[in-house]
């Protein structure tokens, strides 16, 4: 390979923009927020057990129950600031990075099962995630977003 190609778009040595601060700092939040709302949400439901939504006078009794539980509103929230802070990634980098980047929940999901929920964690599935974890540093060291302003416009 020519060495002039390298560091100018080739294949092997294209240079490409780092990561910025914000789009770094975004996925963090939805690695973080997502599955913290999952086992907020989680928490809540097995505090409140199997409920029955028929007759109606019990599902009413239920609904007053999760809509009155501060784990339930936590998970929400948590997922509330997933969601927008996932709609602003992807509005900074490509949905073939964002996605891959924001596997590393896996293991935050793991490691909450474990720690909040008390939940086994078997060494097989810990290794799955440290998989997982390789694909992300794989994935992290391609350019965040890959199509031009000209080509995004148009879409």
């Amino acid at each position: 390979m020519p060495t002039e190609l390298i560091g100018k778009g080739s294949r092997w040595g294209a240079a490409h923009k780092p990561l910025r601060l914000k789009t770094f700092l975004m996925i963090l939040v939805m690695v973080i927020t997502g599955p913290l709302g999952n086992v907020f949400l989680g928490k809540g439901m097995k505090h409140i057990g199997t409920q029955a939504v028929w007759p109606i006078a019990q599902g009413l009794h239920a609904g007053m129950m999760i809509f009155t539980s501060i784990s339930i509103w936590l998970g929400i929230s948590s997922l509330l600031a997933f969601f927008i802070s996932y709609m602003l990634v992807l509005s900074w980098a490509d949905y073939s990075f964002v996605q891959p980047a924001s596997s590393l929940a896996y293991g935050v999901v793991a490691l909450l099962g474990y720690l909040i929920l008390g939940e086994r964690v078997s060494p097989l599935r810990w290794a799955g995630i440290a998989i997982i974890c390789l694909g992300v540093f794989v994935v992290s060291h391609t350019a965040p977003r890959t199509t031009n302003s000209e080509t995004a416009e148009r879409d």
